[in-house]
């Protein structure tokens, strides 16, 4: 397969991975607001009683807004702090993995659209990652390289597996 492709592939598969996770982060927050348990049969104490999942989105966009940000994981906390006692089952998850939350964000924001603005950012992960400078790194060869802290893996695995490890303590509460 022609590099071009394995790139284009790795980051649209790092993208659809993040859209994921936003979505996820989004249909949890309205079914917990509606009264739905956790997969463990758990149910947050709730602030807020929507009767709808459409009135819950409603509740999280907020009056005059379009969208609600989901990738930005403090807006996610504030929220969760508001509509759940103690933020359950969002705020613990998302604080414990609050950096590589925001590593991903970063290297959304790179597989969005890659400009100056993105890339100096995208260095500046690579050589916190590597611990050594890391100029002009591609988002490619960052996704793809071995991941220092995790053996055998790389680091959009790495990520993916965080994200899968997070979504299942929510889900399950």
């Amino acid at each position: 397969m022609p590099l071009i492709d394995r790139q284009q592939i790795t980051t649209a598969g790092f993208l659809n991975l993040f859209i994921s996770w936003e979505t996820f982060l989004e249909e949890a927050l309205c079914k917990l607001m509606i009264g739905l348990p956790t997969i463990s049969g758990s149910a947050p104490t709730r602030y807020v009683r929507p009767p709808t999942k459409e009135l819950a989105h409603s509740l999280v966009v907020g009056v005059n807004r379009k969208f609600f940000d989901y990738s930005n994981h403090d807006n996610v906390r504030k929220i969760a702090l508001l509509f759940f006692e103690h933020g359950y089952p969002f705020e613990s998850t998302l604080s414990s993995i609050c950096q590589d939350l925001a590593d991903m964000k970063t290297i959304r924001n790179a597989s969005a659209h890659l400009t100056s603005s993105t890339q100096t950012p995208l260095e500046s992960l690579a050589q916190r990652l590597f611990s050594t400078p890391q100029a002009g790194i591609t988002l490619y060869d960052l996704l793809t390289r071995p991941d220092p802290s995790t053996p055998g893996s790389t680091i959009f695995g790495m990520y993916k597996n965080k994200l899968l490890a997070a979504g299942e303590m929510i889900a399950n509460g």
